[in-house]
């Protein structure tokens, strides 16, 4: 258990740890900035409906990381398990209330280590356009945009190598602890 106010990421394994109400919290969000509001989970895609009701299993082969604080599971990120040399990144969310702390740098920066640490050479993500604060948190790290390799329209797509690039490091809350 991690005391207040310290934040831990550490792989999760699968155990209860909030990870289900941190993908309802990001998947209700995208349909609202999409203009498709939804009242519950019942009502989302079946694709994101799986992941919130059995990450373990809409996860196998990947990993998934989470901010921890005061024992509570306060952030996460997916990483892709590797094909061709790379790895995405996705599902990034930080609860509302811990924002501005540095966790999504964090768990960025555990991410793009982990892909490395995997023999990943480059980590790549999508990022809608309109979440301006993501792409510019995306930029400072070191990802730049690149063609696009999906075809949902207002889809940026980034991309970056694994070994450090300027401002990486920026804002890490800890290195990646087995949970």
């Amino acid at each position: 258990m991690t005391e207040p106010g310290h934040v831990a990421i550490v792989r999760w394994t699968g155990d209860a740890g909030g990870v289900g109400r941190l993908l309802t919290g990001y998947h209700l969000r995208t349909e609202a900035e999409k203009g498709k509001a939804v009242g519950g989970v019942g009502e989302l895609p079946e694709r994101c409906r799986v992941e919130i009701v059995d990450p373990a299993a809409a996860f196998r082969g990947d990993a998934v990381l989470v901010a921890v604080s005061g024992g509570a599971a306060v952030g996460c990120v997916v990483v892709t398990a590797p094909d061709g040399g790379r790895a995405e990144i996705k599902r990034l969310w930080t609860e509302p209330e811990f924002r501005g702390r540095g966790i999504a740098s964090g768990l960025v920066g555990a991410a793009i280590e982990h892909a490395a640490a995997c023999g990943v050479s480059t980590a790549r993500l999508s990022v809608w356009e309109w979440r301006t604060g993501a792409v510019a948190l995306y930029e400072r790290l070191g990802f730049r945009v690149v063609e696009s390799w999906d075809a949902r329209d207002r889809l940026v797509c980034m991309e970056r190598g694994t070994v450090p690039a300027r401002g990486a490091s920026e804002g890490a809350v800890g290195a990646v602890e087995e949970e």
